[in-house]
């Protein structure tokens, strides 16, 4: 399960806004193996992090690359999912690597396939110097992938795009406020979308949310109410801040929970995928980085949340 707000605006009427604002949460089981966010791919051109699960290595979540690409995925909610199915992950990866399709060209390809796959949502985007594209396909909703309109704001989690779970409907307001507050400035925006990612509220009863989670049981629904979400084994293990301004990137990678803050961790969280070195390629902020040895320390440990990555499309166009 996961969650994703955006705000995409091609053409923003002020040149220091944002073509995209996106924030994400992933959420997993806490001892799925992952791989550190880096960069990979033909001249280390694309950076996300990847799932190193047996049968699924190479998949990703949340990835852009160096031509302006990028693709997020969540899962679809549902209780019988069968274990046979390929890997989602891999929906992610293959659009980053692919040189010939277009963002809603490979959806079209995507949706032909979509039963070969258990649920699951695809946002796949270009950013270019003449043109920005967003698009959407979701294989439990329409057979045709959709074209989202310039300056929307969208919720995506684990059902189809904007359904009205209340988790969603209260985290796209908070983003809204957020995003449309000018005074804020690029470290302000950041702070304040990790505290709408942060939050652990929960949202019960849900019945939207409750309907689709059958074979769930009740405490696991309750805990996947929230926008960060905590259980003893599976839970968010990663927010990210993503913004985009005249084809510059800047990627936030920050461990959940530890939003500035002195905190302790459970010894039994894994976040490997959150390692993000700061020995560059490209331009870091100087920044300690998160480890599995913070998170698992007997005592709290102040962590500064501020790893980011800036990527400079505009060599590609």
């Amino acid at each position: 399960m996961c969650i994703i707000f955006f705000k995409f605006d091609p053409r923003p009427a002020s040149k220091n806004a944002y073509r995209l604002i996106l924030a994400a949460n992933r959420d997993e089981f806490y001892n799925r193996p992952s791989k550190a966010a880096d960069f990979w791919g033909t001249n280390s051109e694309i950076l996300s992090g990847l799932d190193l699960e047996y049968g699924k290595e190479g998949g990703s979540w949340l990835g852009i690359s160096k031509r302006g690409k990028l693709a997020a995925i969540t899962n679809y909610m549902e209780g019988h999912p069968n274990p046979n199915a390929q890997g989602r992950g891999f929906l992610v990866s293959n659009y980053l690597m692919d040189k010939d399709l277009d963002s809603y060209s490979y959806l079209k390809k995507v949706s032909a396939e979509g039963h070969m796959y258990n649920g699951f949502n695809l946002i796949t985007a270009e950013f270019k110097a003449k043109q920005d594209t967003v698009c959407y396909y979701g294989n439990k909703g329409s057979s045709e992938p959709i074209r989202l309109n310039p300056a929307g704001i969208y919720g995506l989690s684990n059902s189809l795009l904007d359904t009205p779970w209340k988790k969603l409907l209260k985290g796209k307001q908070h983003f809204t406020s957020i995003i449309n507050d000018q005074s804020l400035s690029c470290d302000g925006l950041v702070q304040e979308l990790l505290n709408v990612l942060n939050n652990e509220e929960l949202n019960t009863p849900d019945q939207i949310q409750e309907l689709q989670g059958d074979g769930y049981s009740k405490s696991m629904i309750q805990a996947l109410s929230a926008v960060c979400v905590r259980s003893p084994h599976y839970g968010t293990r990663s927010v990210s801040p993503t913004l985009d301004k005249s084809l510059f990137f800047t990627l936030c990678w920050f461990p959940p929970a530890v939003m500035g803050r002195t905190t302790r961790l459970p010894a039994t969280e894994d976040y490997r995928d959150l390692e993000v070195p700061c020995a560059a390629r490209g331009h870091f902020w100087p920044s300690p980085w998160f480890s599995a040895a913070d998170a698992c320390s007997s005592g709290p440990v102040q962590i500064r949340p501020t790893i980011m990555q800036l990527i400079n499309c505009r060599q590609h166009f």
